[in-house]
């Protein structure tokens, strides 16, 4: 087995990774319900942006007590890299998803619904490298 092959392993296959997924998952729908009742307050481009730091908070609030238990950093320093890990996680599903819609999926024909498509894979692409810097930056010790 190959050093690569043996770390996607451990960190992919793992307990840990599929916490992230399922509290992952739960703050993206914290972050999708909660537009809609800020909508009814504000307008919508600030219940995105409201939205998606309830759905961050939410996120790291679960990440620390459900997937990173064992961290041994301080919760400041914790925060202050979970945000600068969640601002790449956000350019990484931009450019993917605008790369995907507007550039790839025309030069292949492909019409339909791309910007769906290429929204739902912009998001799922930061889950792998995000985990990653979560596990060795936002919590490390873990």
């Amino acid at each position: 087995m190959t050093r690569v092959h043996a770390v996607v392993k451990q960190s992919f296959f793992s307990k840990d990774f599929l916490m992230f997924l399922l509290t992952g998952g739960f703050a993206a729908a914290v972050n999708w319900g909660s537009r809609i009742v800020y909508n009814i307050w504000v307008p919508y481009s600030v219940a995105i942006v409201v939205a998606y730091i309830t759905g961050m908070i939410t996120a790291f609030i679960l990440a620390k007590l459900f997937v990173f238990t064992k961290s041994t950093q301080s919760t400041a320093r914790s925060v202050f890299f979970f945000t600068l890990v969640n601002l790449v996680a956000v350019l990484q599903t931009w450019a993917v998803s605008i790369g995907l819609a507007y550039y790839l999926f025309p030069r292949v024909g492909l019409n339909w619904h791309t910007r769906d498509i290429a929204h739902l894979i912009g998001v799922a692409v930061p889950v792998f490298t995000s985990y990653l810097g979560h596990k060795k930056w936002s919590f490390k010790g873990h």
